[in-house]
């Protein structure tokens, strides 16, 4: 017994070509324009576990059997030839294909099912759903990559640069034009570039960043706009997308944008102007929504002067211009940075955690940190590799810190006492200070106080810093 409406003269046909294949396949379905059913055989019935009576005709495929994609094949009017479906714990292994009138219309679609015990298959579902997997895992960390991996409490700190700092960022983030994050190196320009685009209006779209100084020259042009099949010898023989292109709808990110060659230059303002770019090897315009966030540790202005920055770039990028402090100028965030790094720093499986000692915050702070928080980090790692317990105190401090470090004179105490014991520590502190300023000379630092040679070493002598 079969449950079909009238069927249309191009369905009878094709069940008429595939009934003479007799066992050749256990089941079919056909669906209308729509996607519901417009009949069913028995035989697929009795696969699904329908009961005969069930009134199944003229409903949408999909509350009949959840994973069919009858549906696809009529929108698309593409076939899937093979496929493997599953249904409850059954996997069936499938063919669906588009039906069309005389004019060439879609008019349904019919499904039929080849195999229902596929047991022998199993190497190959294996493999399959093996790959399956992989895709899913490779898009979920695709995924990952391409949304903001810091806030903006990620940027630590209390002092009142930073405060500054952060009220410009919440600011800005709320702007949608092109912003230049300038700093020097480690000071975290990519962190607030992750910041700003977390807090704006694009947050739900994607964060795509591209080091400019790490990319080969020859390379950038493709990586920027993507290639089109076949653009160059060797080239894909399918079209791979530019960095502008995945980063539509969100942000890009560009870091250490000084080194941009100027050929690069000029298509780029093109992109930012029009909002359309040209794959390499394409005459076809594509046209892109994105954000650009700039950032360099290069002095642009000077760039500017020799003509290896295009000055109608800069003014395109530098809309809104973000200064970074170094780390040297805010050190009283010292310890508290030091703390959230030590966070992230692994540690033996018996520590709950490090303790960076007082002393050991005090020698931080002496030192001029050219590498910014780059390399305080890499030291605290020095000084955790070398530590005995969880406590990092003055010495390993001392001997993670570079080996020719120049340390500025701790902060002195408040003076206390009589005239005579304040004028005494007062001296000390011109002393170090002298001999700091003249890296250790000692004739450099008596010149420096107006004193002679002699005299010099008698007061390092007197305050015990001979």
């Amino acid at each position: 017994m079969q449950h079909k409406l009238a069927l249309p003269k191009s369905v009878a046909t094709v069940l008429d070509a595939f009934n003479s294949l007799g066992e050749s396949f256990k089941g079919a379905i056909t669906v209308d324009a729509e996607a519901r059913i417009s009949w069913i055989d028995d035989r697929y019935r009795e696969l699904l576990g329908l009961p005969v009576e069930a009134e199944i005709v003229g409903q949408p495929v999909e509350q009949v059997i959840p994973h069919s994609l009858l549906r696809r094949v009529v929108e698309t009017g593409r076939p899937i030839l093979i496929d493997i479906m599953a249904f409850d714990d059954k996997q069936f292994v499938v063919c669906r294909l588009p039906l069309r009138n005389e004019h060439g219309e879609i008019q349904g679609a019919v499904g039929f099912v080849f195999y229902e015990e596929i047991d022998y298959l199993a190497p190959i579902l294996e493999k399959f759903e093996a790959m399956q997997h992989q895709l899913s895992r490779a898009q979920a960390a695709l995924t990952r990559e391409r949304q903001t991996k810091y806030s903006l409490s990620s940027f630590v700190g209390t002092s009142e640069t930073v405060r500054e700092l952060k009220t410009v960022v919440r600011r800005y983030a709320l702007r949608d034009g092109a912003a230049l994050i300038l700093g020097e190196t480690g000071t975290g320009k990519e962190l607030l570039a992750h910041a700003i685009h977390q807090q704006s209006d694009r947050a739900d779209g994607p964060f795509v960043a591209v080091n400019v100084a790490a990319i080969p020259e020859a390379l950038l042009e493709a990586e920027f706009f993507g290639v089109a099949p076949g653009a160059f010898t060797g080239a894909d023989r399918k079209p791979r997308k530019g960095k502008f292109e995945l980063a539509h709808g969100g942000t890009l990110f560009l870091d250490e944008i000084g080194d941009m060659p100027a050929a690069l230059q000029a298509k780029l303002l093109r992109a930012l102007q029009e909002g359309e770019f040209e794959p390499l090897g394409s005459n076809t315009v594509k046209n892109v929504d994105v954000r650009i966030i700039a950032a360099t540790s290069q002095p642009l202005e000077q760039k500017l002067e020799d003509k290896s920055f295009r000055a109608d770039l800069y003014y395109r990028i530098a809309v809104l211009a973000i200064h970074v402090p170094p780390l040297r100028d805010r050190l009283d965030d010292i310890g508290l940075i030091a703390e959230a790094l030590l966070d992230t720093i692994p540690r033996p499986r018996d520590q709950r955690g490090w303790l960076l000692t007082p002393e050991a915050i005090t020698q931080l702070t002496r030192y001029r940190w050219p590498g910014n928080v780059r390399e305080l980090r890499n030291v605290l790692e020095r000084a955790a590799a070398m530590a005995p317990s969880e406590v990092i105190d003055l010495g390993l401090v001392t001997k993670a810190l570079p080996a020719n470090a120049a340390l500025v004179a701790a902060p002195a105490p408040p003076i206390a006492g009589s005239l005579s014991d304040r004028l005494a520590a007062a001296e000390k502190v011109a002393l170090l200070d002298a001999l700091d300023a003249e890296h250790g000379s000692k004739s450099a630092a008596a010149q420096r106080l107006g004193v002679s040679r002699s005299q010099f070493y008698e007061k390092l002598k007197r305050h015990s810093l001979d």
